[in-house]
């Protein structure tokens, strides 16, 4: 085995690492003081590198920085993580699994913007349906009254049967298309006090201008609107402010319109040349049976008295449906009624406004608020009675319903003596 080097006792400069010096019994034979620790040179490493093959603790190394070798050094810290990014469709950003999450405040735009579509749409179809009804003449010409406080309106339903298809006039048991008459006539009154329904029966015998006496209804037959308007002025004294009219194919699509009204018949009715059969107590009637009820006088007590009861039961009931919000602020009722309103006509100069007002005052017929009265008549063959009906007329003309007696205004026209 060679030598170590230095162990020929030539050279010193080795015994320091091999341990030959500090120890006693060295081979200088003097003992020797222990040197400081000495630093130990540490070549940097460069990157990739790899140590030389063979290498050992006395190797030579290039002259590098000095260091000192300490032994409780602590490894770097790693570097802090970064921050997680937001979990995909947890609403904090848009993510395939999810969208953006909604705010008050956009759900209030989306709100705001349903309302104003609700809102124009309401007052489309509202402006709309004056536009849809049909506009006829009804002034008559010569001497009228002259203008009365509170308004006052001719509402007629006549037997038209124009529109109408065979099947529809046989599905409304209408018969023919015989000419056109007044089924109905009522005259409705706004003013300071109730409002007013007055019937005046059909059948009413009175002069008709250039016709002389027959009955009322005639004068539709004769000269349309015009003449009946005239009639019922020269016969009552009362000025007639708006007309409103409406065929048999009308009145069954304006209750349609509305879902239908509820009818409170007193007793069993079997009428067949009008196509009613109910029972006693109020029901859901649609177009149909409203048309029907209203038309019918056989399966009345009172004839065609009674059917005047019943008419105005039925517009009170048009009136309530049209009057509630269920179908003011609903846009597709408002619409079904826009349909409707090609059977129905209407003064040619009866504003908006005008026609607002008389749909209003008609709701009040159900509500209780109105007052139902016939013209007061004296018999069944429909002859006035003079003296009370001049004075039911005064108190319309000179708008007092309030003042009316309970005796004078009766559904009938009959005096209580009679109708019990």
């Amino acid at each position: 085995m060679a030598d170590r080097p230095g162990s020929s006792g030539e050279g010193p400069e080795f015994d320091w690492l091999y341990g030959g010096r500090g120890r006693s019994g060295g081979r200088s034979g003097s003992p020797q003081k222990p040197e400081a620790t000495r630093a130990i040179p540490v070549q940097p490493r460069a990157q990739g590198a790899r140590s030389a093959p063979g290498g050992t603790r006395g190797g030579a190394q290039p002259a590098p920085t000095q260091v000192r070798r300490t032994y409780d050094q602590r490894p770097a810290q790693p570097p802090a993580a970064p921050p997680l990014a937001p979990t995909p469709g947890d609403g904090r950003g848009d993510g395939a699994g999810g969208g953006r999450r909604l705010t008050f405040k956009t759900v209030r735009r989306i709100i705001y913007v349903l309302l104003l579509v609700w809102i124009a749409s309401i007052v489309w179809v509202g402006l709309s349906f004056p536009k849809a009804l049909n506009r006829v003449d009804w002034e008559p010409s010569g001497a009228r009254p002259a203008d009365q406080p509170g308004t006052n309106y001719l509402v007629v339903a006549s037997d038209s049967r124009k529109g109408l298809s065979k099947a529809q006039r046989r599905q409304l048991h209408t018969g023919g298309d015989v000419g056109q008459r007044t089924d109905t006539i009522k005259l409705l009154h706004t003013g300071s006090g109730p409002n007013l329904l007055m019937t005046i029966p059909r059948d009413s015998y009175v002069p008709i201008p250039g016709h002389g006496s027959t009955k009322i209804n005639a004068a539709f037959a004769y000269g349309g609107p015009e003449l009946l308007v005239k009639t019922i002025e020269q016969n009552t004294g009362i000025r007639i402010d708006g007309y409103v009219e409406i065929g048999m194919g009308g009145l069954v699509n304006l209750v349609d319109g509305v879902g239908g009204i509820t009818i409170c018949p007193q007793t069993n009715m079997n009428d067949p040349l009008a196509n009613l059969h109910v029972k006693k107590g109020c029901q859901q009637a649609d177009g149909v049976k409203a048309l029907a009820y209203s038309r019918s006088r056989h399966a009345q007590k009172l004839g065609d008295l009674g059917r005047g009861e019943a008419q105005s039961e039925v517009i009170g009931q048009i009136g309530k449906k049209v009057a509630t919000p269920g179908t003011l602020l609903n846009p597709f009722k408002l619409n079904g009624l826009k349909d409707a309103a090609s059977g129905i006509a209407v003064g040619k100069d009866m504003s908006t406004i005008a026609i607002a007002k008389f749909a209003w005052a008609f709701r009040s017929v159900s509500g209780g608020s109105a007052l139902t009265c016939g013209v007061p008549i004296s018999d069944m063959y429909i002859h006035w009675d003079e003296a009370r009906a001049k004075k039911m007329f005064g108190y319309v003309i000179n708008d007092r319903t309030k003042d009316i007696p309970k005796n004078l205004c009766t559904p009938s026209g009959l005096p209580k003596s009679v109708t019990g």
